[in-house]
């Protein structure tokens, strides 16, 4: 059974073949990413973010999120969401007909020049064009406002709760369907993760969608957990651990799916996933990743013979 103040159910929400591969020097083939895509929805998993809309001299690595996004629909069942820089590439998933899209906002003004060109609020600009965009299609495509750097930034240093906690406003004003909040960096502690969800959720109530949380210093499931007690369930992860940002040298990457699903399963929060199945899929994409950095510990040790499946 959960225990009592945690959710009975929590979705992961699949940032591989996003926010890993365009973190690492291996370009996938479209073939093999939709292999991973088919193979992660037949273990369970509901909600795969299959890429972004960039030109592909920056970020060759997702020049066929396109194609990926198309094999990705055909799956019934999935939510297929993309990454979107601007109001360009908005306008790309939405004649894609993505499920969600998302536009990253770095609450760092340092961070935010840097990795987008843009203020702060020169994103919630975006924003509005983006709705006003999605509404003039009468696309249903669902828009999160993702708060990034939300607990500090290696360029900028500290980042401000208020801060965050403004830009998060604002985005939901601008028209943001739903927001969520990343530890981009891997500043983030429980405690911190506690105080700043909690008011998040006072301002976004169940506006508010996920967190991200990167494993930079070994603390992205003790995360999750401190979020997990204040109800929140939705958690962006990468299987094998992969990902990270640029502007953090040395970072691990973003919290492996099946560590996160592993720890959810053994607290009794039911999340539909067949962990044997996810940790082949594991194997699997490591092996397409040979020389490329790849983390969490599951797979090292393998599922523990006392560990009952969740129920629903």
């Amino acid at each position: 059974m959960p225990t009592a103040s945690l959710p009975a159910t929590a979705v992961i929400r699949e940032v591989g073949l996003r926010d890993g591969l365009q973190s690492i020097q291996t370009v996938l083939s479209t073939e093999r990413k939709c292999r991973w895509i088919r193979e992660a929805f037949a273990a369970g998993q509901r909600e795969i973010e299959v890429g972004s809309f960039v030109p592909a001299r920056l970020l060759p690595q997702l020049a066929d999120t396109a194609e990926v996004l198309a094999f990705a629909k055909s799956l019934p069942g999935l939510k297929a969401s993309v990454l979107v820089p601007n109001l360009r590439g908005a306008e790309h998933a939405l004649q894609a007909g993505a499920d969600l899209m998302i536009l990253p906002l770095s609450a760092s003004h340092a961070h935010s020049l840097a990795n987008l060109r843009k203020t702060p609020d020169e994103v919630v600009d975006q924003m509005k064009q983006i709705r006003a965009a999605r509404d003039a299609s009468g696309n249903t495509t669902l828009i999160e406002g993702g708060v990034g750097t939300a607990f500090g930034c290696t360029l900028q240093g500290e980042v401000k709760p208020a801060e965050v906690l403004r830009l998060m406003q604002a985005l939901l004003d601008a028209g943001a369907d739903c927001v969520s909040l990343a530890d981009t960096v891997g500043y983030a502690d429980p405690a911190s993760v506690s105080r700043l969800f909690e008011q998040a959720l006072r301002i976004a109530g169940d506006r508010f969608c996920c967190g991200h949380f990167h494993d930079t210093r070994g603390l992205a499931l003790a995360n999750v957990y401190a979020a997990l007690q204040l109800g929140v369930g939705r958690f962006d992860a990468s299987l094998a651990g992969i990902g990270g940002c640029p502007h953090a040298p040395g970072a691990s990457g973003n919290a492996a799916t099946e560590d996160l699903a592993f720890m959810l399963q053994a607290c009794g929060v039911h999340t539909g996933i067949d962990i044997e199945a996810l940790l082949a899929l594991r194997h699997q994409v490591a092996g397409w990743l040979e020389g490329e950095a790849t983390h969490g510990t599951l797979w090292r040790a393998g599922l523990p013979r006392t560990l009952h499946p969740a129920t629903a």
